[in-house]
């Protein structure tokens, strides 16, 4: 089973490397867990909990319009029996270390252009298909305390050509110090992905936002 502890001080350091690599403001301490206020059109703003704590169970009270997300490093159930009805638990996500990276890139397909693009300290990969298309791309962000890949993702289309995987492995390449710890958030579907690549997942990692149809 997988553990839902996990040190708060790692949470926050994925947080602050994940508002870098998404240009969101820093997050700060909030209520026992990390608010960002994003502001952007899907999200006025955000807060992750390391744990289950009085803070969030007053938060998902309070809170009674959409596009506020209360996010905890815990399973479904937890999360779900600490908010009110009318929030809606998301899709399961999982935090995600790497523990023991696996070098099993080969060259992309035959046409295909690999681009890096550095901004500071943010890295940001596209894999460009013959026809023009972005065939798969990503974020990394790195800190002193450590470095996160966001919005990691391979077009539909051009899915099973191994883009994932190069995409993961230029971002690793941009990576300045070996210090700061490797840490990403995995949908479902990209955990199987990491896994092949060594990494570990930490904890379970849960979503609650009030729909918009309520209003």
């Amino acid at each position: 089973m997988i553990s839902s502890h996990i040190d708060p001080k790692l949470v926050f350091a994925w947080q602050a490397a994940h508002s870098l690599a998404r240009k969101s403001p820093e997050p700060v301490h909030d209520r026992g867990g990390y608010r960002v206020d994003t502001h952007s059109e899907k999200e006025v703003k955000r807060w992750v909990f390391p744990v289950l704590c009085d803070g969030l169970y007053e938060l998902a009270r309070d809170i009674s319009t959409p596009r506020y997300f209360l996010k905890l490093c815990g399973t479904h159930e937890e999360l779900h029996g600490a908010i009110p009805a009318r929030w809606e638990i998301q899709p399961g996500n999982y935090f995600m270390e790497a523990t023991a990276i696996v070098h099993q890139t080969g060259p992309i397909p035959d046409g295909y252009r690999m681009e890096l693009h550095q901004d500071g300290p943010v890295a940001r990969v596209q894999v460009v298909a013959p026809n023009g298309d972005i065939a798969a791309s990503g974020t990394a962000a790195e800190t002193m305390d450590a470095y996160v890949y966001d919005r990691i993702e391979t077009a539909l289309e051009y899915r099973r050509k191994g883009l994932g995987i190069a995409v993961m492995h230029a971002l690793g390449s941009a990576r300045k110090s070996s210090i700061g710890r490797q840490l990403l958030v995995a949908t479902e579907d990209g955990r199987s992905l990491y896994e092949r690549l060594g990494w570990t997942v930490m904890a379970p990692f849960a979503t609650a936002v009030i729909p918009d149809r309520e209003f």
